[in-house]
């Protein structure tokens, strides 16, 4: 099986080419470029690198969200323009998911966090049982304070990645202690390897979507409309 795979959903972008279990080639940056000036010729320079044929992939997968508003479109529209010129299927990867499979068969509970702003983040926890990866709690939207109360009920060391990690480290240390335990920089962040590979797996138990059918997953709201509806119903609630 062959897949090309793009994540655009957080500050880091990131494309890859796979073939059956393995990662022919990888591209991630995180240099604060937008994902519009980045996704496409990163693509271009996996492609010319590797003379990888694109009429012979068997599918397209994507990091379906949540993460950042302009980044999901950006990666969705990308994803559904190649899926619709190549006629392949999409296989959308749930992004907090994608981020947990990087830390493949530890034997921990695994917490990935993004920043949502507003102190709130997108979250799920995960376990590995064996090779098989188990969804303790499904990815969502909730607040630091919320997550690390419920992590807290485990009583276990968790490993914590993500790009909330830093924002939230002060918080996840106080509340955590000496179970908290954090992912090294080469496991800590989106990569399109890992939704590669759990997208693998989705192929296999039929979980993709056509083309023309796929959509992004936000689980919010974007910024802007928030502030919309704020400003029409007289909140006050603080800005990011």
């Amino acid at each position: 099986m062959k897949l090309l795979v793009l994540d655009s959903s957080g500050l880091v972008a990131s494309v890859a080419l796979l073939e059956d279990d393995r990662l022919i080639a990888e591209y991630t940056t995180g240099n604060k470029l937008t994902h519009s000036q980045t996704l496409l010729p990163m693509l271009d320079e996996v492609i010319r690198r590797t003379s990888f044929n694109m009429d012979e992939i068997d599918a397209v997968a994507v990091a379906m969200g949540p993460g950042s508003f302009t980044g999901l479109r950006i990666g969705a529209a990308t994803a559904k323009g190649l899926g619709l010129a190549l006629n392949k299927p999409i296989i959308g990867v749930p992004t907090v998911d994608g981020l947990a499979y990087q830390l493949f068969g530890v034997n921990s509970l695994i917490c990935p966090m993004m920043d949502a702003r507003r102190k709130q983040v997108y979250t799920g926890f995960y376990r590995f049982h064996g090779s098989q990866m188990e969804v303790v709690k499904e990815q969502c939207a909730q607040s630091v304070e919320d997550t690390l109360k419920q992590l807290k009920e485990y009583k276990e060391p968790v490993i914590f990645l993500g790009d909330g990690v830093p924002v939230y480290r002060k918080e996840i240390e106080e509340a955590m202690g000496t179970d908290a335990v954090f992912a090294p920089a080469h496991v800590n962040r989106q990569r399109a390897g890992a939704v590669g590979a759990l997208a693998e797996v989705y192929y296999e138990k039929g979980m993709w979507q056509t083309a023309d059918a796929f959509a992004p997953e936000y689980l919010r709201k974007s910024q802007a409309e928030r502030e919309r509806e704020e400003r029409i119903h007289g909140k006050s609630e603080s800005k990011c």
